[in-house]
């Protein structure tokens, strides 16, 4: 037992220098010991409500809060170090030692090939950790997965103070979440999994796999309540309109030569004759439509509900297991070098020496709203999604992923068995040294992707994609189109918005059709100059040749 002890606690002394053990927060008198430090400890579960798209909401809510106004006390803990690694077994102890050794080394070549060795077991670890999600995670464990700030001792006081005071909760109801709440969604079933390159089929005591016959028909159910609850708003809308028709059928005017009586309906009141009748006509077709889609909407949870039967009676298991958290991980960890890229720094754990106390450039919930809200203004169709008819506004899912990547990206545009009403997944860093470019270039990649998928094979020659790629290939233009295309959507939000003219002429034009200002930002730029000004002169010949 003495021996064992002894080995345990040389994991902190003998291959660690005294400064390094100081960093960690570790002494020889008060040395945790390795079951302290490695033993699980226990935690606390979030609250995690059922998410559904809002269809009401035509824009964000506006932020009240940026930061708490005092800092929460959890990275001042001397032993979030010692409580995060705990329990995790292996994972932790090789990370302990890598981290050990790295912070020791001070060439340049071998700190470069300790650093990728360490970039993995952060990635072994923190998948270890996100296993245990449905569980609850302490507040360290939490936090690691939420900021990468596994060793407070890292980062500058200014960055501790900073992320201390950085709001816990969602309290906007908007879907932009941290790594370890997108991880909670997931595990309870309340969002599905990312889509893969890769899929493996779920294990079945029978040949048959019923899962992705289920997975349809829930996407189907999402569409179809998407559909209704677009139905129910234009219904109130008609109602509104109903209420005020008949307020000013209602509103009776003395008659001017006998004051004592009221005088017959006036012109406009006349014309409410009409628009009650019409309205009354749109009201009853609404309903009608509502009537066929809630009848679409039983039999689908019928053949649901006998799909879900079928696979208990097979033995398929239909809850969110472990597997479904790994894979999930690792789409996270996907993201993360997709934000960074091939030349960008990816160790994966927060440090003074990348990132510094920035409040304008971390990349907090409140911050990726702000920016969000900003760039919707002038780029108003961004979150505008036909389907069946039926206009609605439906804002993806944001991921804040803890790295220090330089751009963001879509990872899905919509879910696979949901194409209408279902939200997209995209992917900020939080740790850029530009956040508001980073959000633009992930909202390019989106504006890509959505439009691709609407054209399908004909993304070359239809809509905005065919528009740009035509331009493309005419110029002879070298390398990738979508690329090119995010180059220039960040320019038209940052620079061609302030009517400063960055864009090539036709890919200007091809924006301003097919991307459009707001009508006040196209009001004054038809002011700034030629160019502008011959732009909104064809939206008018447009408009009046019904051609646009």
């Amino acid at each position: 037992m003495e021996e064992n002890q002894v080995k345990n606690d040389n994991i902190f002394s003998g291959d660690v220098d005294p400064e390094i053990a100081d960093l960690f927060g570790i002494n020889d008198d008060d040395g945790p010991s390795f079951d302290l430090l490695f033993n699980t400890d226990g935690g606390h579960v979030s609250e995690v409500e059922k998410d559904a798209v809002d269809l009401s909401r035509t824009t964000f809510t506006p932020i009240s809060k940026f930061f708490e106004d005092t800092p929460s006390m959890f990275l001042r803990d001397k032993n979030f170090y010692q409580k995060t690694l705990s329990g995790e077994g292996e994972a932790s102890q090789r990370f302990h030692k890598l981290l050990s050794q790295y912070l020791n080394i001070e060439d340049p070549k071998e700190r470069s090939s300790m650093r990728m060795k360490l970039t993995s077991a952060y990635w072994e670890l923190a998948e270890n950790i996100s296993k245990k999600i449905h569980e609850g995670l302490s507040d360290p464990k939490q936090m690691t997965l939420r900021f990468g700030s596994i060793l407070p001792n890292l980062i500058s006081p200014e960055t501790r103070n900073l992320l201390s005071r950085v709001v816990v909760d969602n309290n906007t109801g908007e879907p932009v979440h941290y790594v370890d709440e997108w991880l909670n969604k997931i595990s309870t079933g309340n969002i599905t999994a990312s889509t893969t390159d890769e899929i493996k089929p779920a294990k079945l005591k029978s040949s048959e796999n019923i899962r992705p016959q289920i997975e349809k028909q829930e996407g189907q159910h999402q569409a179809l309540l998407g559909l209704i609850q677009r139905k129910q708003l234009t219904l109130s809308d008609y109602e509104q309109v109903l209420i005020e028709k008949i307020k000013i059928l209602s509103t009776r005017h003395k008659h001017p030569n006998f004051p004592n009586l009221n005088d017959g309906y006036s012109a406009e009141q006349k014309r409410a004759f009409y628009d009650i009748g019409q309205t009354l006509k749109d009201l009853q077709k609404v309903d009608k439509e509502i009537t066929g889609l809630f009848f679409d909407l039983e039999n689908n949870d019928k053949l649901l509900s006998g799909l879900k039967e079928k696979a208990e009676r097979l033995g398929e298991v239909m809850h969110v297991d472990t597997s479904i958290i790994i894979k999930e991980f690792n789409s996270l960890r996907q993201m993360a070098k997709m934000c960074v890229g091939k030349q960008g720094n990816h160790l994966p754990i927060l440090m003074k020496q990348y990132f510094n106390a920035d409040k304008s450039n971390l990349g907090t919930r409140e911050n990726i709203l702000n920016e969000l809200q900003r760039i919707e203004q002038l780029d108003p169709g961004l979150f505008l999604r036909t389907f069946k008819r039926e206009t609605s506004r439906i804002v993806p899912y944001f991921i804040l992923i803890p790295c220090y990547g330089e751009r963001g990206i879509c990872w899905e545009p919509f879910e696979k068995y949901n194409r209408g009403t279902s939200r997209g997944r995209v992917a900020i860093p939080m740790y850029s040294k530009d956040l508001k470019q980073a959000v633009i270039t992930a909202l390019a990649d989106l504006r890509w992707q959505i439009a691709k998928e609407k054209a399908q094979h004909y993304w070359m020659e239809e809509g905005l994609t065919g528009h740009y790629y035509q331009w493309f290939s005419e110029k002879h233009m070298k390398g990738d189109v979508r690329e090119r295309f995010i180059g220039d959507y960040i320019l038209w939000i940052m620079k061609e918005s302030e009517g400063v003219q960055k864009l090539d002429r036709e890919v200007r034009g091809i924006f301003w059709r097919d991307i459009p200002f707001p009508d006040d930002i196209r009001d004054k730029l038809k002011n700034r100059g030629f160019v502008y000004n011959e732009l909104y002169k064809k939206d008018i010949n447009r408009s009046m040749s019904d051609g646009y």
